[in-house]
Order: structure tokens, then C-alpha cells, then sequence
């Protein structure tokens, strides 16, 4: 088991390669009531925890996006006042991403702030989602545009989820894996050239160095600058684009596919600006087309993007900033880029 510890209000550790459920028990045993949200659709077996002597409480909200809306999170509230929970009780967030950007603003917002525990089921909630401290729902105009930080107390990554996840949902949580590859860990790149998402899944030792690598990435950022100052907006490679791409297909794109084609456009810019090679770009097509994932979008839909675009959290005042790469591992924020460049790259990323 590998453990990745990360700094921010409070200081917790990701563990990587763990049996979730007997780890989940020792840190749920002495609490008075504990909430486990799962998805509605794909709910792992809880039966290890119901022998436990405290209130346990199940709540399933709708499967993906759909179950980050404020419907949901009014249901989960009163939910929780009507079980009683208070300051010292804890919500458990078992599922994709969805679910533990959920409950952990539930936890957030309960009772102004109670503790939470990740146990993502997903590659990218594994990666991504689950670690960071970042919670928060969707609203009618983007993604997560409503949230908090407000970090878990613990995060419990157990590989042997992935094995029941479809081809489409790994090679989707592959988007984050290589994201974090191209702002930071050039190694990522290279073990992930050397698979794909079906040999992946079965090769565990593959497996627990990319999730391994990611979450370091992520810690180390996050460490630095918890509330997104200036140098977690790196983290946000791609997801530009990547979110109103999101939002345009009314999320019946995975996360990690909008993202994909966010960082071949964000590529693109970087290449037009002499501030990475034609091999780097060349090397972001081939490594997500690697994994089956669309490195291109309509080009029909510009128009109604753009305005999604000025909905992005690192936007300031009217100014669009994207992140951008000046070579593998180095990023920096473009906040000058003009509409005719941005028009000429997504021409050129357009299908």
C-alpha cells in the first residue's frame, strides 16, 4: 500500500492500494451516526459495514452528473436533519466523482462543516476528484460553479474497483491520469505509452504507479496553494474547453473525454505560440487516441462554446485564462489570447 499525505486546512493521507472496507471500519467504528452516499445505479456491497455499532445511514442520489444538483443536495440535507446528525458525525462519499464532489459538500455545508471520508470507485475519482479537498454541485449555467473547500479526513483508493469499470470509464479517467503527465511527471507519459485501457486494467503493478504518480502530482499541487491562488489553476489543464464541452453535451460526455479534447485545443494555442513543439502536440493526440479517447469536437458548436467559456472559475472580470504548457512538466496562464487565435485552433481540432 502506498500512502501520498497531503497538506492543506487539516493534513490527510491518500492511501493507494488498500482493501477499502476493513480501512473504512477502523476510521467509522466510534462514530455515533455515519452517512455512506453511493450511486443509485452502481452501489458496491455494503455488508462488511452493517455489523458496525453506530447509526448507519444510506443515501443513493442519481448515477454521474445528475446527482450533483442542488434537488439532490436540499434531499440530502433535510435527510440529515432528520436523522440527527451532528458536529461529531461523519459522511462517507463511496462512488465516482460525482458522488464524493457531493458528499463532501454536503459535509461542508452541514452544520457549516462536518468531516467526510473519499472512497472513489472511479479512475478519475481516484486521481482527480476524491483528493484536493474541492467539493461542490452544478448549476444551470456550468459545472461545479457551487461549491467549497473543504478537505476529507481520509481518502481510501482500493484499485480492485477499476475492474468493474467499462473500457469507456478507464480510458476517460486516463484523460486525468496523462493531464497530470503533461504539467508535471514526464513518467506518467511513459508508462502510460506503453499501455491501454484494455491491457491496463489487468496490469496492476502499472495501475498503482500511474494512480500513485497522479495523486502525488495532485497532492504536491494542492499542498502549495489549496484555494487555487495562482498554482493549482495548473490542475485545470484542459478542462477550459473541457467543461463547456461538458455542459454543451448536457454531460453525456465523460469528464475525462471533454477534457481530452480541452488539451489537444489548449495544445494547439501552445503550439501556435512557438511555446511547445510540433512532437509535444503530435504526442497529445497520440496518447488519448492511445486510450480511445476524441482528441476532436463539432465544429458546429463554437459559437454556442464560447460564451460557456466566460463561465470558467479562472476567469477574471472578462478575461478568458487558460493553462497552457511552455514544454512537458512547466506551465504557465495564457490571459492575451485573442478570439481570432482561439477561433484558428479549434478550427484546427474541429471534426
Amino acid at each position: 500500500m502506498n500512502k501520498v499525505k497531503v497538506s492543506a486546512e487539516h493534513d490527510y493521507e491518500v492511501l493507494i492500494g488498500s482493501d477499502w472496507a476493513p480501512v473504512l471500519i477502523t476510521k467509522i467504528q466510534e462514530r455515533t451516526r455515519v452517512a455512506v452516499i453511493v450511486s443509485s445505479q452502481y452501489s458496491p456491497d455494503l455488508s462488511a459495514l452493517k455489523s458496525l455499532d453506530c447509526d448507519l445511514h444510506v443515501f443513493k442520489v442519481p448515477d454521474g452528473e445528475d446527482g450533483k444538483s442542488s434537488n439532490v443536495l436540499l434531499n440530502l440535507w433535510n435527510w440529515l436533519g432528520a436523522a440527527g446528525f451532528t458536529r461529531s458525525d461523519l459522511i462517507v462519499g463511496i462512488g465516482g466523482g460525482a458522488v464524493t464532489d457531493l458528499a463532501g459538500f454536503a459535509a461542508a455545508t452541514w452544520l457549516r462543516g462536518i468531516d467526510w471520508i473519499a472512497v472513489p470507485t472511479s479512475l478519475a475519482g481516484m486521481v482527480d476528484a476524491a483528493v484536493g479537498g474541492k467539493t461542490g454541485i452544478n448549476s444551470d449555467y456550468g459545472k461545479n460553479l457551487i461549491g467549497a473547500f473543504h478537505s476529507p479526513l481520509l481518502v481510501i483508493i482500493d484499485p480492485s474497483f477499476l475492474e468493474t469499470l467499462s473500457l469507456r470509464d478507464i480510458s476517460a479517467g486516463m484523460a486525468e491520469v496523462i493531464k497530470c503527465g503533461f504539467i508535471a511527471d514526464p513518467e506518467i507519459l511513459k508508462v502510460a505509452a506503453e499501455c491501454d485501457a484494455t491491457s491496463l486494467v489487468s496490469n496492476k503493478a502499472a495501475v498503482l504507479d500511474l494512480v500513485t504518480r497522479a495523486v502525488t502530482v495532485k497532492a504536491a499541487v494542492v499542498s502549495s496553494d489549496f484555494k487555487e491562488s495562482f498554482a493549482r489553476e495548473a490542475l485545470n489543464y484542459g478542462h477550459t474547453l473541457g467543461h463547456a464541452i461538458e455542459k454543451y453535451s448536457k454531460y453525456q460526455m465523460r469528464h475525462g473525454e471533454a477534457v481530452a479534447i480541452g488539451m489537444v485545443f489548449i495544445a494547439e494555442l501552445a503550439s501556435a505560440r512557438s511555446l511547445i513543439d510540433a512532437k509535444t502536440l503530435q504526442m497529445h493526440r497520440d496518447l488519448l487516441t492511445r486510450y480511445e479517447l476524441p482528441t476532436t469536437f463539432e465544429r458546429s458548436a463554437w459559437q454556442k462554446l464560447v460564451p460557456l467559456l466566460a463561465l470558467d472559475k479562472k476567469v477574471r472580470g472578462n478575461t478568458i485564462r487558460f493553462v497552457a504548457l511552455d514544454g512537458i512538466g512547466s506551465t504557465l496562464r495564457l490571459d492575451d489570447l485573442t478570439s481570432d487565435e482561439l477561433d484558428a485552433a479549434y478550427e484546427r481540432i474541429s471534426s
